[in-house]
């Protein structure tokens, strides 16, 4: 029998998964369901995240994107609905932005988990690599806006749960490239 962290565990990477398929959940679920049940299925699925203690950055973004979308429910369910993921991406966008003024950047962050006491000539690597985010995040941000306003829910759904996520991919490993030719060694 499973621990109670253990179950925790598992949920918290349902919910996330939920969250990662979320486009490709609209596109099904509008076949079945009206636009608000798929806006209100996604604030259950923030507040099992937040019930669990999931209180990071990323639930702070998503959180203001919910909330954006559940307003924009009464101006436009179909726009509210496929709205989200470029609420996301501007969220996430504004918050690495705002650790350039706030030291560390949002990459030294998640470079310190790993590596706590990481060399003070990282740091200029670092805010670069956050930068590129910045401006990956925007760009993602301007395609999936496009999506919303011009392309059919089949193109929305590709770009937004398929296409966007490799780039996310790719990004993730092109900088994990770079950074083994910059490294000084050992």
């Amino acid at each position: 029998m499973p621990s109670s962290t253990g179950k925790r565990l598992l949920l918290s990477r349902i919910l996330s998964a939920l969250s990662l398929l979320y486009p490709v959940l609209v596109l099904v679920g509008l076949r079945y369901l009206p636009p608000g049940a798929i806006v209100g299925a996604l604030g259950i699925v923030l507040a099992l995240r937040l019930a669990l203690g999931n209180r990071g950055s990323a639930e702070i973004v998503l959180g203001i994107a919910v909330a954006i979308t559940i307003a924009l429910l009464g101006v436009s369910p179909m726009l509210a609905i496929r709205l989200h993921p470029v609420l996301v991406s501007l969220g996430f966008a504004a918050l690495f932005l705002h650790s350039l003024w706030s030291p560390p950047v949002m990459i030294e962050r998640f470079a310190r988990l790993a590596e706590p006491d990481l060399p003070e000539a990282a740091r200029p690597y670092l805010r670069k690599v956050t930068i590129a985010w910045i401006a990956f995040l925007l760009a993602n941000a301007a395609i999936a806006a496009w999506t919303v306003l011009y392309g059919t829910i089949e193109q929305w759904t590709l770009y937004n749960g398929l296409i966007s996520y490799l780039l996310m991919g790719a990004m993730f490993g092109g900088e994990y490239l770079v950074r083994q030719r910059v490294r000084p060694a050992p």
